[in-house]
């Protein structure tokens, strides 16, 4: 599909006259729009769905989430993959961000880079890429080369593979197992995708990352219980967590937190269960880190 066709790059009638418009009315104008992309997303869930499912299945035997783009799309997944290990406490490989141009792509835009056919397979070769992984390809347009021969690349190492984009019919479709597309219209300014197909990527990629974790036991109820307290906010936090799964009080949970080396998951197994370190540790290895088998 040429450019000019994509959805993504046509003129939204409703803000022609947006240069003439006044700061107060760009901003309604512009929550107005963003009201859709939410339903655009709704629309993906059980396609989402699927992919986290099978997902979670690859990263319990040892794969990785590879999420690879260009530009504003690359940005996102760079992103959404640098905090997953503060927030769930994984290792730093286990989400890969990759942006066509490399880390310097990250604050400028790198001429060519999304337009070759060869650099994205050099990149996913440079990480070892194996067939235990997912590699999501993510592009507004649904066109970039640098993301479709990602994929083609990646569906040749038997890797999962699938595709985040902002038009139907997208080119990288094609070259995924598991095709998203969420169709987030004209933007507010003509073809400036980092705004609502912006705002869907991010949406996306929220899900996918979070209910991941969710699938591998690093939440326990609505808390993320295997946060690293890496700064005094987050230790604070951390231990107020132990507060709110046990119902004991902030003293109690900061002895218990320091009694389990600083482990939330432990500290509250501990408490909900009256056991040792010890004992509360071989419970969440038996339970696969699942608090809520562990206390059972």
């Amino acid at each position: 599909m040429k450019l000019d066709n994509l959805s993504t790059e046509q003129r939204n009638s409703r803000t022609e006259g947006l240069d003439s418009m006044s700061i107060r009315k760009i901003l309604q104008t512009m929550n107005e729009e963003d009201r859709s992309v939410s339903e655009a997303v709704k629309e993906v869930i059980p396609q989402l769905d699927v992919l986290i499912t099978q997902t979670i299945e690859r990263v319990k035997v040892g794969g990785r989430i590879i999420y690879i783009g260009a530009g504003t799309s690359g940005r996102l997944g760079v992103l959404d993959a640098a905090e997953c290990p503060p927030t769930f406490g994984v290792d730093p490989t286990l989400v890969v961000g990759i942006i066509a141009g490399g880390e310097k792509a990250l604050l400028e835009a790198i001429e060519g880079a999304e337009d070759s056919e060869t650099l994205a397979a050099d990149d996913l070769a440079a990480i070892s890429l194996s067939e235990k992984d997912v590699v999501i390809g993510i592009a507004a347009s649904g066109r970039t080369p640098y993301v479709r021969t990602a994929l083609e690349y990646a569906r040749a190492q038997g890797s999962l593979t699938a595709s985040l984009s902002c038009n139907t019919d997208a080119i990288i479709s094609k070259a995924a197992e598991h095709p998203i597309e969420m169709n987030t219209g004209h933007e507010v300014l003509t073809g400036s995708t980092r705004l609502k197909a912006g705002t869907a990527q991010k949406l996306a990629l929220n899900m996918i990352s979070t209910s991941v974790m969710i699938g591998l036991g690093k939440v326990y109820r609505n808390l993320m219980v295997d946060v690293r307290a890496t700064n005094v906010k987050l230790q604070h936090r951390a231990k107020n967590m132990i507060v709110q799964a046990t119902g004991v009080d902030a003293e109690t949970a900061a002895s218990y937190y320091n009694q389990a080396n600083q482990n939330v998951k432990v500290a509250i197994v501990m408490i909900l269960t009256e056991v040792s370190y010890e004992e509360a540790s071989k419970r969440l290895d038996s339970a696969e880190g699942f608090v809520r088998q562990a206390i059972k």
